[in-house]
């Protein structure tokens, strides 16, 4: 085909010329003849380009099945006479007499009249396919757009982008009910209809799935699409294959399938998966999205406010323009957080509405979780259950716990799991850790069903606004076991809604209010499990009469109020599970606990009781101690721990109590061998007085222990590291003779402050060590004023810390690191973050030899507060480099200040490949730093002085034009966040 312009071409000039002989009149033919040539080959291009676009078309039109197609296979056969023709015409004008040759000239002319005819009729038949074929390869869906919204657009973009990739073959678009992901596959539909003729797929359909799945009515909705005929009574399995055939003819098509609701078997559909083919689904559970090995998954969010108050407006009217409804109207329009259906639902119930007053009364509605029109429940309630009902009963009763919180309240998820455990919701056969684990996976199940998702902080979730409102008219509108008073975060005052308590309340919520008293009595509520009461600064004082009325209560929380005591009707409280006094800074006494067997969770943090309180030996059920920040507590009398058989957590973090340890402590005090005989014991943080001489068969407890914090000395604190599951500070103390090995053996973090004899402390550690320390990954010595050297020669002869990625010292007396290094042996394999602050006898960071060439895993250092620093590294005399290789190869992140002596960074003439952030303040004597043109592209920011930047050197131009950009000046504007590395 593509031939037939060359080949005519030749032909029709060899003619051409065989004319220029002929007489006058022939001569004037050859003219005429020639522009036929010329329109010939014109109109043969022009037929070519349609033949090529029909064909392109014709394999859809085969999977329709539309009458279309007969014509296009007509006019195709007819187009191929054409070119059969002008082969006939090649071969014969070759042979023939150069008399005949005028003869085909004629036949050329008839040629070129039915290449034009052909050329026509098939444009023709394109403009009929046009309009029919657009909706062959791909239906128009109605339905509203999301071209106004910039994240949806952006999301369309995205989705858009995948669809184009080989290895994506399945797409997940996830997200709560109303979110608008209908909207959002429906725009990409729509997309691809608008560009039917480019797109590239040989067909798209659309199939809604459903809640209620039904295959054979999906199959058949794919199976109208390809306009087959539904045979009756056909089985699924039968229709199944005729779909497979039929698809498998396609080159490639997209699948849409529309609210999936469970996992779905693509092969019992029918749908094959072909190269190029690719499905998008949507559904609002992740899980669903997973269970049908979805490639990429993308969570449909919330509008944001500008986007949310714009398609309000859409839906209710010119009246939210007006001065008077405006700010009121805005209000409404928050209260639906963003949620499509929600703005469209309440927007169209307000539409036209002038009067102030009914704009009040709907907000007042909303706010209090009441659906104030019809439509709000059927529109928005109704889809929300759909998913709810899917939920199983431990679910159910999880989800509906959260909306007791209030609006945009971030839960910590530790804290919520164990009000689950306290009502029952998880069974309380495990230990701790594995209940802990347990609800943090249904905590997982309800953020990938929608229902809940991330809170403002780490390790915390919330509920979207309109999802709590739901939860709150399901408890509202029951009276089962969910039936609960929600009033959290209203700003009620001094009226307490008495009337509100009825006989079937299993749950209240009166937390984050301005309550500064309670009734001595209200309505017996007998099945009421959880009171919450937290956040009430103002109250002052718990009622005797109060808690009786509820002598079911296993939940307690009166954390953040102002109550000096408690009443002695707690004793009353018999199925108590959680006792929460958090942050109850004025109380100072807690009545006797001994009834409260049952009591498995007592948190008094940051109160100010100064002794433990009375029968707590009782509570053999107790799972969890919190006395953390308990600055005023003195007195733990010996023998009580012991008793308390089920503790797993204890946690005492900056108590004021110490832990003494036997024959070092006050008579009749706790001492930290009791500690050890709590068998569930996982997670301990206390202060202990002194180091304890526990020799390795008596510290067999502290291996029990999944998570520790030992403080040991009078003043023993420390930060936070990156490894401080299992951590020890020693503080304030004369270590000489103290032997930690057995701290070490179980430690991720040591802790070294102000502490003296030193030398001698790690002199006894390399004796009597007769293997390394694995566990051990952060080193922190600080204040210590003496030097750190090697006593009598004792030197370690293995590395004693081979998995340490943190070293921090801190007004340490040092002339180099290696003074320690020779100490325990130690060879930086791991090292991955290296800190040094206010050694002022530092002259070198690290001197290199054979034992330490290079630091391989070294990603950060920070050096600051060293007046005598002249260089981070050197080779010690007598001793070169093993290799060239660079002496931080990983390192990505340095921090240099106030080093007035410091010159260079490394003896060597190197180029640091990985580096990324420099930050160097008041070094004015640096004037290299060890970036070359091979790596300066990936430095992303340097930050110091300018004049310090201008004085540099460099090695050549471009590495300094390719670093300007990324300077940021520091000149007497240091932000605190570049000096978090140098702790005082």
């Amino acid at each position: 085909m593509d031939c037939v312009g060359s080949t005519l071409g030749s032909l029709l000039a060899e003619i051409g010329g065989g004319m220029c002989k002929s007489t006058y009149s022939r001569a004037t033919y050859t003219i005429r003849f020639k522009s036929n040539i010329k329109a010939l080959k014109k109109a043969l291009s022009g037929l070519v380009e349609v033949q090529n676009r029909v064909n392109k078309d014709l394999k859809t039109l085969e999977i329709k099945g539309k009458s279309l197609l007969v014509q296009l296979r007509r006019w195709l056969r007819d187009a191929e006479e054409v070119v059969s023709e002008a082969s006939s015409m090649q071969e014969g004008g070759g042979s023939c007499a150069l008399s005949l040759k005028f003869r085909l000239s004629k036949r050329v002319v008839v040629i070129l009249q039915k290449v034009k005819r052909l050329e026509k009729q098939g444009v023709e038949l394109l403009d009929i396919f046009s309009v029919e074929g657009k909706s062959i390869l791909v239906e128009k869906i109605l339905g509203p757009s999301v071209l106004d919204q910039t994240i949806a657009s952006e999301m369309l973009v995205k989705v858009l982008r995948c669809l184009k990739r080989d290895k994506v073959q399945k797409i997940g678009v996830w997200g709560m009910g109303g979110v608008g992901k209908t909207t959002l596959v429906r725009e990409l539909n729509n997309k691809l209809w608008k560009e039917a003729s480019t797109q590239p797929f040989g067909m798209v359909i659309w199939a809604t799935v459903s809640k209620e799945f039904e295959l054979g009515r999906v199959q058949k909705q794919i199976a109208e699409r390809l306009d087959m005929e539904i045979k009756l009574g056909e089985n699924e399995d039968t229709l199944a294959r005729r779909i497979y055939g039929r698809l498998e003819k396609v080159s490639s098509f997209l699948l849409i399938l529309d609210d999936v609701w469970k996992a779905i078997d693509l092969h019992q559909l029918g749908i094959p998966q072909t190269h190029g083919s690719k499905i998008v689904l949507t559904s609002r559970f992740l899980e669903v999205c997973h269970s049908i090995k979805t490639d990429i998954d993308f969570r449909v969010d919330c509008l944001c406010e500008e986007e949310a108050w714009e398609l309000f407006c859409q839906n209710a009217g010119e009246v939210t323009r007006s001065d008077r409804v405006r700010t009121i109207a805005k209000k409404v329009c928050r209260e639906c957080d963003g949620l499509p259906l929600a703005i469209i639902t309440v927007g169209m119930a307000m539409r036209g509405k002038k009067k102030v007053e009914l704009w009040k009364h709907a907000l007042k509605e909303l706010k209090s979780s009441v659906p104030y029109v019809k439509s709000i429940e059927e529109k928005i309630y109704q889809p929300l259950k759909l998913s709810y009902d899917l939920l199983d009963r431990k679910m159910k009763s999880c989800l509906l716990f959260c909306a007791l919180f209030p609006e945009d309240y971030s839960i910590e998820v530790a804290e919520l799991v164990r009000y689950w455990i306290a009502e029952g919701f998880i069974e309380e056969t495990q230990n701790h850790g594995d209940l802990m684990n347990q609800g943090i996976s249904l905590v997982e199940n309800l953020k990938d069903s929608c229902f809940l998702e991330e809170g403002a902080r780490d390790d915390t979730v919330k509920m979207h606004d309109v999802v709590r409102d739901f939860a709150i008219w399901v408890m509202s509108t029951t009276q089962d076991d969910s039936h609960s008073l929600v009033m959290s975060g209203i700003g009620l005052c001094e009226e307490f809604p008495e009337e509100k308590f009825v006989p079937s309340i299993r749950r209240v919520s009166l937390m984050k209010n301005k309550l500064n008293r309670l009734p001595d009595q209200v309505v017996k509520c007998v099945g009421l499990s959880a009171l919450l009461l937290q956040g009430n600064f103002h109250l002052e004082e718990l009622p005797e009469g109060f808690l009786l009325s509820f002598p079911a209560l296993r939940i307690l929380n009166l954390s953040g109020t102002r109550i000096e005591s408690l009443p002695q009707s707690l004793s009353e409280l018999h199925e108590l599970r959680s006792l929460i006094l958090r942050e109850c800074y004025c109380l100072k006494e807690v009545p006797s606990l001994e009834s409260l067997t049952k009591l498995q969770v007592l948190d008094l943090c940051a109160t100010s009781i100064k002794e433990s309180p009375r029968g707590l030996e009782a509570l053999n059920s107790l799972r969890l101690l919190d006395l953390s920040r308990t600055h005023h507590l003195e007195s733990i009398p010996a023998g009580i721990i012991p008793q308390l058989t089920s503790l797993e957590v204890l946690d005492m973090t900056l108590s004021h109590f110490h832990w003494g340890v036997q024959e070092q402590t006050q008579e009749g005090q706790a001492t930290l061998e009791e500690i050890a005989c709590l068998r569930r014991l996982s997670v301990l943080s206390i202060r202990v007085v002194c180091v304890p001489h526990l020799s390795p068969e008596h510290s067999s407890w502290i291996e029990r222990l999944k998570k520790f914090q030992l403080f040991i000395g009078p003043t023993a604190n420390s930060l936070p590291t990156r490894h401080d599951k299992r951590g020890v500070t020693i503080s304030s103390l004369n270590v000489s003779e103290a032997f930690i090995g057995w701290f070490l053996a179980n430690t991720t973090s040591l802790v070294m402050n102000h502490c003296w004899g030193l030398n001698e402390m790690l002199e006894n550690l390399v004796i009597d060590s007769t293997s390394s320390f694995n566990m051990l990954k952060s080193l922190t010595v600080e204040s210590f004023g003496g030097s750190i050297r090697p006593a009598g020669g004792c030197v370690a002869q293995l590395d004693l810390l081979p998995n340490l990625e943190e070293l921090h010292l801190r007004r340490v007396n040092l002339e180099t690191i290696r003074e320690l290094v020779g100490h325990l042996g130690l060879r930086f394999q791991t090292l991955r973050h290296l800190e040094v602050s206010r050694c002022s006898r530092l002259k070198c960071l690290l001197s290199l030899g054979n034992f330490i060439c290079f630091l391989p895993n070294l990603q950060e250092i920070h050096v600051s507060f060293c007046d005598r620093l002249q260089e981070l590294f050197d080779y010690s005399p007598g001793e070169v480099p093993a290799s060239a290789e660079p002496v931080v190869p990983a390192l990505r992140v340095i921090k240099l200040r106030n080093l007035p002596r410091l010159k260079r960074l490394c003896s060597q003439e190197e180029s640091w490949g990985c580096l990324e952030h420099v930050e160097v303040i008041r070094c004015n004597l640096l004037k290299n730093l060890p970036v070359g043109s091979d790596n300066a592209h990936r430095v992303k920011e340097v930050r110091g002085e300018t004049r310090w930047w201008n004085n540099l050197t460099w090695d050549d131009n471009t590495t300094r034009e390719t670093l300007q950009p990324r300077f940021v000046p520091a000149d007497g504007n240091i932000p605190s966040g570049s000096l978090d590395y140098e702790r005082n």
